[in-house]
């Protein structure tokens, strides 16, 4: 097994474009490290911490002092298959649904709207897309309490 197996090269990614629907969540200045397959991103704030946003919770976790802390921990029992979704992705690629360049795994249902980690809950997205889709889901729910009934109305 290769971490590279569980990641999305973003080089090309324009993070000051498609994150602009998570400026409420996000610091104003940030590297972003890592990306696995499910949008989540592992960002660098200015101190060195590292710290997670978790696309399908909608939040910013800090998860480690630094990149070495970030290295020492994934190898955790159990770490990397939580920060990685690796049984998941597993899952995933067995089913025969891998992303093409530009996509990452989404979600049909957001997760905290209800929607399961699972494999039929799962669908290919562009990356800008996955991020503006649900960054202003997360703004319009984050303060409400848990179980609380939501409606959307969609407009063209």
């Amino acid at each position: 097994m290769s971490i590279n197996d569980y990641l999305i090269d973003h080089e090309a990614v324009d993070w000051g474009k498609v994150l602009t629907t998570w400026h409420w969540l996000l610091p104003r200045e940030f590297t972003v490290w890592l990306m696995n397959r499910f949008g989540d991103l592992f960002i660098v704030f200015d101190d060195g911490t590292v710290h997670v946003l978790d696309v399908g919770a909608g939040t910013l976790e800090k998860v480690a002092e630094s990149r070495e802390d970030f290295r020492e921990k994934i190898d955790h029992p159990g770490q990397a298959n939580n920060w990685l979704m690796i049984p998941l992705v597993d899952s995933l690629v067995t089913a025969g649904l891998r992303p093409a360049a530009g996509e990452c795994y989404s979600y049909r249902q957001l997760p905290v709207l209800g929607g399961d980690y699972t494999v039929e809950n799962t669908v290919l997205k562009a990356i800008a897309l996955h991020y503006a889709a649900f960054g202003p889901i997360h703004k319009r729910i984050k303060d409400l309490p848990d179980g609380t009934p939501v409606r959307f109305k969609i407009e063209p």
